[in-house]
């Protein structure tokens, strides 16, 4: 719609998660890091956790796209409170058959698989997105999976990436064995105010377009009502394009955002920011930040 008005290449706020678009704050990397230490020491579990839209997914997609010949790794992004159904979910992230197999079955099959894999030299990495969603009975059984090793040797490394609600279900006494066995454990924070403009300019020239059509002004105005969550970023920038592109703007300012902000507000079926007709304490808050933006 947009995209040939202000030259883009392709649309640069899509709400799918494509590492090609990731930026990498320093939030970021540091959860990057915390997952690769948690391969290169073996640890049992890794534990990713994040609010709703922080960059979680995008991360581990990027893990999918570089991982090492030597890691064979498998993606769950459906997570159920009964094992046996998990289990099957398991099998078809690595390409098993998992059709018509009682849940010893299942788990034979999935044991065979981790043992020829570590024969060849490869480790087996399970990844599991929303775990959040998964019952305490259903986590019990996972640390019994991680159970598959062979001497001093992890078999198999698990990484549970979900919402904050994941590290409240942990941190429950009938857990406590499970939580031991986690190595490595990061919760995502949102992005500051100069990363949320920096994730917009980063956007912006990864598809193609002018880094500073949105004015510093607007970018703070985004971070105001987004609070640096990138999937809310995402949501109002691209918003602040149509009417941008509706209004033939060639740039986008403060007032375009909020007046996107207050129509969402007002119109939308599911308002996800808070307006606000007095705009002085966003000045008042944010003036001293707005100073140290390039």
């Amino acid at each position: 719609m947009y995209e040939a008005y202000y030259k883009f290449k392709e649309k640069p706020f899509s709400l799918l998660p494509d590492p090609g678009f990731l930026y990498l704050s320093e939030k970021h990397r540091l959860a990057i890091a915390m997952l690769e230490y948690g391969l290169m020491n073996q640890a049992g579990f890794t534990v990713l956790t994040g609010e709703i839209g922080s960059g979680k997914t995008t991360l581990i997609r990027q893990m999918l796209e570089k991982a090492d010949a030597a890691l064979t790794m498998g993606l769950v992004s459906n997570t159920y409170s009964s094992f046996g159904e998990l289990l099957k979910w398991i099998l078809l992230a690595f390409d098993l058959d998992y059709r018509n197999k009682d849940k010893v079955e299942l788990f034979d099959t999935f044991f065979e698989f981790v043992v020829n894999e570590y024969a060849m030299s490869r480790k087996v990495v399970l990844i599991i997105d929303e775990a959040q969603n998964l019952s305490e009975s259903a986590l019990e059984e996972l640390r019994m999976v991680s159970n598959i090793n062979s001497g001093k040797d992890q078999l198999i490394q698990i990484i549970l990436v979900g919402q904050p609600e994941l590290r409240d279900r942990l941190r429950r006494p009938e857990l406590t064995q499970f939580a031991q066995r986690i190595a490595v454990d990061y919760h995502l924070q949102p992005l500051g105010i100069q990363e949320t403009a920096e994730y917009i300019r980063h956007r912006l020239s990864s598809a193609g377009g002018d880094v500073n059509l949105f004015d510093a002004a607007a970018c703070v105005a985004i971070f105001y009502y987004t609070r640096g969550t990138p999937r809310l970023i995402n949501v109002l920038c691209d918003a602040a394009l149509v009417c941008g592109f509706a209004d033939e703007r060639t740039k986008i300012d403060a007032d375009l955002v909020h007046d996107v902000v207050r129509d969402k507000t007002l119109g939308g079926i599911v308002p996800v920011w808070e307006y606000r007709e007095d705009r002085s304490d966003v000045v008042v808050d944010l003036r001293a930040e707005k100073k140290k933006l390039p």
